[in-house]
């Protein structure tokens, strides 16, 4: 009588189970330390890089803001410059001879300061009870460029004006007139805001913590 013939596969698949049985031991301590060590660097890494990518974002936006400050309070002072009226005001209820208004410490200022009517101010069709004039100061204080204004051009005793500051960190401001041009195109700037006639230009400079010199030249329009 024949035997079976699956002696010799028994013996196989238990040294296959065998060898299975090494391969299960897994990972030593050492090598689980070593992997966690690694894995720990990595990490540090790429938060380290996180960090510095977020603190420039952050940077840049800062910057990006105040930039578009800047840009903002620059178009907001070109417009009230270039559109100056030829109209002296009544300030506070008192009579008034000069067209534009100003000088150092004036409107308690810090610095220079100067007062004038605009022209040009958006009403449309007339729907607020005020006229398209704007009686406008602008001034310097507690490092602030501020810009002052009344809803009526001839204010009554006791009112009270609208302050917008429109730039921070602002260590002095200086107002120069130009009342007119000489025959060599010399430019002879006053520093005499006071004036009781519209001038050809006004320069303004405005020493900036964080610019530095920012000096603007507007031409008055006649």
């Amino acid at each position: 009588m024949m035997k079976p013939r699956y002696t010799k596969s028994l013996g196989v698949l238990k040294n296959d189970r065998k060898s299975l049985g090494v391969l299960a031991v897994g990972f030593t301590l050492i090598e689980l330390i070593i992997a966690v060590a690694i894995f720990s660097l990595v990490a540090l890494a790429a938060n380290q890089v996180l960090e510095n990518v977020t603190s420039s974002s952050r940077i840049s936006d800062q910057e990006l803001e105040s930039l578009q400050n800047l840009q903002r309070a620059m178009l907001v002072i070109e417009r009230d410059f270039q559109q100056i009226a030829d109209r002296i005001p009544r300030i506070q209820g008192v009579e008034n001879k000069l067209i534009i208004d100003g000088g150092e410490f004036e409107f308690e200022s810090d610095a220079d300061g100067i007062a004038m009517v605009r022209s040009g101010w958006h009403n449309p069709q007339l729907m607020l009870p005020r006229s398209s004039l704007q009686n406008v100061i602008y001034r310097m204080q507690e490092n602030q460029l501020q810009r002052l204004h009344t809803n009526f051009v001839d204010s009554v005793i006791g009112t009270e004006p609208k302050i917008r500051v429109l730039l921070e960190g602002i260590d002095d401001f200086r107002v120069e007139v130009l009342r007119e041009i000489g025959t060599d195109d010399d430019f002879e700037w006053s520093q005499t805001i006071e004036s009781t006639e519209l001038p050809v230009a006004i320069q303004i400079t405005i020493m900036s913590q964080q610019y530095g010199e920012l000096r603007r030249v507007f031409q008055v329009s006649l």
